[in-house]
């Protein structure tokens, strides 16, 4: 379908999808998997305006109602932060500023703002669509709320976006239909970056080595690297060689990065330290970065992990 023009590379989701559509059997529940970046969020508009095209001629209007998240009868539920309080998404986050210290997640009363929505009939559209991005973020509490829901969407489809499968409880892939989705080929990677004004990126392959078929982590990685002081990369371009220099960076990272940046951190060394495979051991190594990701996302103290990591990966040369 042309609505789908412009999703490169993903042939095999966007004939599901068709599919789905062209014969009235659309599933209560889809969870939307694959790497981050390579379409999967453009995709789920792009099926949302086809399930609301039907009352409406207006399709311009629509899609613009449904890249804003306006829609009466969408719901588009994020990670969110909380400051002082107050949810915040990771864009409202970094309009004000803020350095943020953990991971965000898709909490509890998100999920309870999900059946409140859901419990009503839709009002412009023939069913209610609820999107949840970065489902891998839900905390077990609320991936138990979110299960109820699913066991009686009503006249509604749920669709999760996550990186896998395994990324989520069992119970809660077992009852939405997988749609998966692929990392691109260096040639729609390019003609992406191109088409969206990302050209230049082309020019380091670095950056591209990390995204591996990801516009969209291309585009996050260059912006990441672009924001992160140079003499702190250069003081990263080579493991920490005594315990001193291990801590004096580990102090540099947590008083300049916050966590998101920490984490896209541990991705960028995976791959500067990869090429260093012949002075250090390769499972180590990532071994240590995968360990520090989980502290991370764990809420462990920062500078703690980073310690930890750097004095044991600058221990093995």
């Amino acid at each position: 379908m042309t609505t789908f023009a412009g999703l490169l590379g993903q042939e095999q989701a966007i004939e599901l999808l068709s599919q789905a559509i062209e014969q009235n059997r659309v599933a209560p529940a889809y969870l939307f998997t694959g790497a981050a970046g390579i379409g999967r969020s453009l995709a789920a508009e792009r099926f949302i305006e086809l399930l609301f095209s039907t009352r409406t001629r207006d399709v311009t209007t629509l899609r613009h109602r449904i890249q804003q998240r306006n829609h009466p009868d969408l719901l588009w539920v994020e990670p969110t932060y909380l400051h002082q309080g107050k949810r915040l998404s990771a864009s409202e986050a970094a309009a004000q500023g803020l350095k943020r210290k953990s991971a965000p997640q898709i909490r509890l009363e998100q999920i309870r703002e999900i059946s409140q929505f859901l419990g009503r009939p839709p009002l412009e559209a023939v069913r209610s669509i609820v999107v949840l991005e970065q489902a891998e973020t839900m905390a077990e509490p609320a991936a138990n709320g979110l299960l109820k829901t699913l066991e009686e969407p009503g006249q509604a489809t749920l669709i999760l976006i996550a990186p896998s499968g395994e990324a989520l409880l069992p119970t809660l892939v077992s009852r939405c239909q997988r749609i998966p989705f692929q990392r691109l080929t260096p040639e729609n990677l390019a003609h992406v970056l191109q088409a969206t004004g990302h050209g230049e990126i082309l020019n380091h392959a670095d950056v591209l080595a990390v995204a591996q078929g990801s516009p969209g982590s291309a585009i996050v990685h260059f912006n990441q690297l672009q924001a992160i002081p140079p003499d702190l990369l250069q003081s990263l371009a080579h493991p920490p060689r005594t315990t001193r220099a291990a801590l004096e960076l580990a102090r540099q990272i947590d008083k300049t990065l916050d966590t998101e940046a920490q984490l896209w951190l541990i991705d960028y060394l995976q791959q500067t330290y990869w090429k260093l495979a012949p002075c250090l051991s390769s499972a180590l190594l990532l071994q240590c970065l995968e360990k520090a990701r989980q502290a991370l996302l764990s809420y462990v103290q920062p500078r703690l992990v980073w310690e930890v990591t750097l004095m044991a990966i600058g221990s093995d040369r």
